[in-house]
């Protein structure tokens, strides 16, 4: 079957959170504070790993900078215009840009996949294989392995993004959310219409987040396995440490996205959706820098050693 390709729907009216006018103050407060806070820390870490000569030359830390700058762009492409229409309710996103967002933040949202999938090998190279790890996780091939998870996750999203931006919405155009997802998107496209967009997006899902999902698994219990049998208690319960913060950021990400999934259906169902979808765009971004770096001894070493060198700056003498 054709798609259909007359689109008489210019522009999209976003709900957003739904809040009474005192309580979408305090929400546009309350998330402005978390989207500074966020950008700081995200900030903070891709400086700290580029100044810092021995963080920079470390495959963990040249990973986890570019997942803050992955986790800067995911909060960025949905905060903003969720401050918008707190400040300025049932605001007006047009035609190509709810598309254009919808893109963005799943191509995102599969880029952090490919991203945990990226951490969860260079852990298992680093403690199943030690003495082969500096060769496989050199610096150019970490680059090399970040770019294919950008390239990847922007990659995938095109088709389906496309199949169904051309379908025919020629009736209401209010998306009762916050941002522009396929969800309310596909409610709105007006019938006969083929299945094919619900079926190439709900199988691209199935393929990126069991995909990945299955990876790291696999992964963190070999390595889990491998700890069990090390004879060094000291190595044991540095490496256990450091796993269990990346199990906890994985588990973060993939148990919100199962509970989009899983979600009830009925009159709570968008509201639902609306919670599941603030948490992993607003809350998970301020606790993952948070989680891997708040114990995380080399961060706090390079902290004190880029500290100790600006107290050691020489200070302009006063004229008198």
């Amino acid at each position: 079957m054709e798609l259909a390709n007359e689109t008489t729907v210019e522009e999209f009216i976003l709900l957003g959170l739904g809040a009474g006018q005192q309580k979408r103050f305090l929400l546009l407060i309350f998330f402005t504070g978390l989207y500074v806070i966020t950008l700081a820390e995200n900030i903070t870490i891709i400086m700290l790993v580029r100044v810092d000569a021995q963080l920079a030359r470390l495959p963990m830390y040249i990973l986890l900078s570019n997942f803050s700058w992955l986790e800067m762009c995911y909060v960025s492409a949905t905060v903003p215009r969720m401050l918008f229409d707190l400040a300025f309710p049932y605001g007006i996103i047009s035609f190509q840009t709810c598309f254009l967002q919808f893109y963005i933040f799943f191509s995102l949202g599969s880029t952090e996949a490919f991203f945990l999938s990226a951490m969860a090998l260079d852990r298992y190279l680093a403690i199943c294989q030690p003495l082969r790890y500096p060769q496989i996780m050199s610096p150019n091939s970490c680059y090399a392995l970040v770019a294919a998870c950008w390239v990847t996750g922007f990659l995938l999203y095109i088709v389906p993004v496309t199949l169904i931006s051309k379908l025919s919405f020629c009736g209401p155009n209010v998306i009762d959310h916050f941002l522009c997802d396929p969800g309310p998107l596909l409610s709105l496209a007006c019938p006969p219409h083929t299945n094919i967009p619900f079926v190439y997006q709900f199988a691209m899902n199935v393929l990126v987040i069991l995909g990945n999902l299955f990876f790291v698994l696999l992964s963190y219990s070999t390595v889990i396995f491998t700890l069990m049998k090390s004879s060094s208690r000291e190595s044991r319960r540095k490496a256990s440490s450091t796993i269990s913060f990346h199990l906890v950021v994985v588990t973060l990400f993939y148990g919100l996205t199962a509970g989009m999934y899983v979600n009830p259906s009925g009159q709570s169902q968008s509201e639902t959706a609306k919670i599941i979808t603030v948490f992993y765009t607003s809350v998970t971004p301020l606790l993952n820098p948070l989680i891997y770096c708040l114990r995380n001894d080399k961060v706090k070493e390079a902290l004190g050693r880029l500290l100790k060198r600006k107290g050691r700056w020489p200070r302009r003498k006063v004229a008198t």
